[in-house]
């Protein structure tokens, strides 16, 4: 096992980690709301396409880090995590230029096709919107030196992490040739 890296404090942690939260998640709804009309000189739907390598980078570190757990190799899960967490802020910087200078993409498919486009973006909105919370106390737990309560919270963790990762993926594929 690895040795805690940071000093227990789940009262700071707690705060710090819903506080966190509860500011992305407002800025996202209500950067949502909001389009800047700016040319930036190429073609800015460049940032969906960043999101879903982005995103399929993150489902592929999400496994690896599960195989290098259950290989008992902690470092290499514990840096391969640090890496899929590095990469989920750079594709939440992304998401937010994304959806601030283009706006919302109707979907322009019909029928089964349809229909599962949206079933899927149903399911990955409010699974995406609270799945930070429990990232960010899976890290602390595991930070802290708490294994057995991060390995418990990542059951839950995890699979969310890793559908909303792969679903975000399958949403650009379905909506890309909707872009204008």
């Amino acid at each position: 096992m690895l040795q805690a890296a940071w000093k227990k404090n789940d009262k700071k942690a707690k705060m710090l980690i819903f506080i966190f939260s509860a500011i992305v998640f407002i800025a996202i709804t209500a950067l949502s709301q909001v389009k800047l009309e700016v040319d930036l000189g190429f073609d800015l739907h460049l940032f969906a396409k960043a999101n879903a390598i982005i995103n399929s980078c993150v489902a592929v570190l999400l496994v690896a880090a599960l195989v290098a757990v259950k290989a008992k190799n902690y470092k290499l899960h514990r840096n391969i995590m640090f890496a899929a967490m590095f990469l989920s802020i750079l594709f939440l910087i992304s998401y937010i230029c994304h959806h601030l200078f283009t706006g919302s993409t109707k979907f322009g498919g019909e029928g089964i096709e349809k229909t599962i486009y949206y079933i899927i973006l149903f399911t990955h909105i409010p699974l995406a919107g609270i799945i930070l919370p429990f990232i960010l106390f899976s890290a602390y737990r595991g930070l802290t030196g708490e294994f057995e309560k991060h390995k418990k919270l990542v059951r839950i963790t995890w699979p969310i992490w890793f559908y909303v990762a792969v679903t975000g993926v399958v949403v650009y594929w379905m909506i890309s040739p909707y872009y204008n």
